[in-house]
């Protein structure tokens, strides 16, 4: 598993999501992901919503992913 994979199936997974993945190892990640899905929702649901685009990923191929969730706004690319 490569970050390039994990960026791919997240974007695809959440619709307008922009995801930027880092990981040396292949199986240790980190990303931070922006996708107006997660607007209203709490950090938990949020995770659950990328790690559902990764499915059985997770905990397999995927050891660790450290995720940083937020929405366009948030990352200050949103409309003020």
């Amino acid at each position: 598993m490569n970050a390039e994979t994990i960026r791919t199936l997240i974007e695809n997974g959440l619709p307008g999501a922009q995801a930027r993945v880092q990981g040396d190892d292949g199986v240790h990640f980190e990303a931070t992901v922006v996708a107006e899905a997660f607007r209203g929702k709490l950090p938990l649901a949020r995770h659950r919503l990328v790690y559902a685009t990764l499915g059985e990923r997770m905990g397999g191929e995927i050891h660790a992913l450290a995720l940083k969730t937020l929405t366009p706004e948030e990352a200050g690319i949103g409309d003020s």
